[in-house]
């Protein structure tokens, strides 16, 4: 089983290449943000405990976030691999995930993180805005506050999986398929090791 963290400010194009990432590889992509609305969907206990925190406007905890994730593994034992989208954000989601894949003898293979520049951002995401209906896509204040979020959060956990030689920076400017091409051999790189 090979796992990937796939790392990228808005606008730096993850969803897309996410998506083809998940097909050439046949990984799942593990969304924090789609297992949780399932789980509140299924009324499972991990989801109502979610939507209970969610209701009173607290953020869901780690154990539960990471109760979700390990339900997620073991519904699909066949997997070749999972994405994680979304999550870890800090240090102890990534230790908190670390342990887990532990307990279930697999473990992060690579951190992928997209390098695009603050201007080509701004200029993906406004023209993004003129199309997608977000409105945090049409004011660049805001589409700067979140590329600083961004910045912010993932350094933490980049520079946890980086004292473990797992952190690559992949330049995201380019064509589509460039890109993805750049992606697949960080990733062939290390399947060969395995």
């Amino acid at each position: 089983m090979f796992n990937i963290i796939l790392f990228g400010p808005p606008g730096s194009g993850k969803g897309t290449q996410s998506e083809k990432l998940i097909e050439a590889y046949g990984l799942i992509h593990l969304s924090t943000g789609d297992i949780l609305r399932r789980e509140i969907a299924a009324q499972t206990a991990l989801g109502l405990e979610a939507k209970s925190m969610m209701d009173k406007g607290h953020l869901v905890p780690d154990a539960v976030v990471i109760g979700m994730i390990s339900t997620a593994l073991d519904s699909n034992p066949q997997a070749k691999g999972f994405l994680f989208d979304g999550f870890p954000r800090t240090e102890a989601q990534s230790v908190a995930l670390d342990e887990l894949l532990a307990q279930k003898n697999t473990e992060i293979g690579v951190v992928l993180a997209l390098e695009v520049g603050r201007e080509e951002l701004v200029k993906r995401l406004l023209n993004r805005g003129l199309t997608s209906g977000r409105s945090d896509d049409t004011n660049e204040t805001i589409i700067g506050n979140r590329i600083e979020e961004y910045q912010t959060k993932t350094t933490v956990v980049a520079n946890y999986y980086s004292k473990f030689g797992k952190v690559v920076h992949i330049k995201g400017e380019g064509t589509v398929d460039q890109i993805f091409s750049s992606l697949c051999s960080e990733i062939d790189k290390r399947l060969s090791i395995n």
